[in-house]
């Protein structure tokens, strides 16, 4: 991909801060930018600001201070360009988010409501089940179109989850743990299926990850968090073992012992990766 392509910026943070109504603070400001075709992972442990981090970047957490900013939205978003924001950024989920009774084609399917509306995804035409079925040849899982959800096994329902997400025709997809669940042969092969499929479209991905060892293999940028604040933005080639000892620094306290620094009091993670769900 030419340099000037790949500069163009898609999602931009602007000294964005995310507080709770309690007063912990879940995200410092922050300012970042993410380019075309890029792969950036958020690496850092748990609560540590990640997937805070990754719900500004699609409007589903309103920033305390800052702004978000894209190629569809300048300023504060209205509903209508939040929603048009939303519809270039496809989700993948650690849990899947699948419908289990449903079929594999009919899953990526409802990733086109957005697009199409829901009634053309419920009463999908011809070119919608064989762009469907394009999406799950891309994750090889053409085969098992007609399977149901919950009959495949862990690592095919996150491919189901790729498949639908591509299925967004999107600029940017954001990832919030997407193999955590998975043991690490699977983990590795699913990373590097992730990442060339975002790379032969040009697709930004911004994965959230905490194993280092995928960040250094499959990540062109890391950005490190550690209790809510950026430690570490650079290359993966430049992630040392000191760059990880200050990323994870606090993961204790984190953890509950150590030093007794509070987590997030977001939601349990299924509950806000339904609420991302259903955003599309």
């Amino acid at each position: 991909m030419e340099d000037f392509e790949r500069r163009k910026t898609i999602l931009e943070l602007e000294d964005v801060s995310v507080t709770f109504p309690n007063g912990m603070r879940a995200l410092k400001p922050s300012s970042l930018k993410f380019y075309r075709g890029e792969f950036a992972v958020l690496l850092g442990p748990s609560g540590s600001g990640k997937s805070t981090l990754l719900r500004c970047l699609n409007l589903l957490q309103e920033p305390t201070t800052g702004r978000v900013s894209s190629p569809w939205i300048s300023g504060p978003a209205s509903e209508s360009s939040a929603r048009v924001h939303r519809r270039r950024i496809g989700m993948v989920f650690q849990q899947h988010q699948l419908v289990l009774s449903m079929t594999a084609l009919d899953n990526v399917m409802a990733g086109m409501a957005g697009s199409c509306g829901l009634f053309r995804a419920v009463f999908p035409s011809d070119a919608m089940r064989i762009e469907a079925l394009e999406c799950l040849d891309r994750v090889g899982l053409a085969g098992k179109a007609m399977n149901r959800a919950s009959e495949l096994s862990g690592g095919e329902q996150q491919r189901v989850g790729i498949a639908r997400a591509l299925a967004q025709k999107p600029d940017a997809i954001l990832a919030d743990e997407p193999v955590a669940s998975l043991d690490p042969a699977r983990a590795s092969r699913l990373m590097g299926l992730f990442k060339k499929i975002c790379g032969d479209s040009g697709i930004t991905a911004v994965v959230s990850l905490h194993q280092v060892s995928l960040a250094r293999e499959f990540a062109d940028r890391i950005v490190g968090l550690r209790a809510g604040e950026i430690v570490f933005d650079a290359p993966a080639s430049e992630l040392d073992d000191s760059a990880v000892l200050e990323i994870y620094a606090d993961s204790a306290a984190l953890s509950g012992g150590g030093t007794g620094a509070r987590r997030s009091p977001a939601a349990p993670r299924e509950a806000r990766e339904r609420e991302l769900a259903g955003a599309f």
